[in-house]
């Protein structure tokens, strides 16, 4: 992999800002080329730094608007325990991050639902199940404050 420079940074934060940008939009924006422009994009690709292109979906539109942070905490950390949880829980389609945490819990998820009785269907569906649980923690969220999928660059 190659070094980034000011530009492809500005290319990244164009990006991040606006997925949709066609090229000439793009490098416009970016002071490039059009075609500087587009050999830079296929390499910030190609190169691992653009990972894929989505469409954000608005939760409340899809009626998803309930937000649920749940702390977990396994019965042991060997291989075979955190493998079997981590297969489990990317199987669960309500889960939109699931992380190996540092602290007192072993597993932090943050989990879309559309209410609390929705919540608790997922949780006596999936989460009672998961294999290796000692216990759980669900905090919900009130409000969202700040929210972004751009990384600083």
């Amino acid at each position: 992999m190659t070094d980034i420079d000011d530009t492809d940074r500005r290319l990244l934060n164009a990006l991040q800002k606006q997925g949709r940008l066609s090229n000439a939009e793009l490098s416009e924006k970016v002071h490039l080329s059009p075609s500087a422009c587009h050999r830079r994009v296929q390499r910030l690709e190609k190169e691992g730094y653009i990972s894929g292109y989505v469409a954000l979906v608005n939760p409340r539109r899809v009626n998803r608007k309930t937000i649920v942070f749940v702390e977990i905490t396994l019965r042991a950390q060997a291989d075979d325990v955190l493998d079997a949880f981590e297969k489990s829980v990317a199987r669960i389609p309500d889960v939109l991050e699931c992380h190996l945490m540092a602290g007192q819990a072993d597993y932090l998820l943050k989990i879309v639902a559309e209410d609390a009785d929705d919540f608790a269907r997922i949780h006596r569906r999936y989460l009672s199940s998961l294999p290796g649980v000692q216990g759980m923690h669900s905090s919900f969220a009130l409000r969202t404050v700040r929210q972004t999928t751009a990384l600083p660059v």
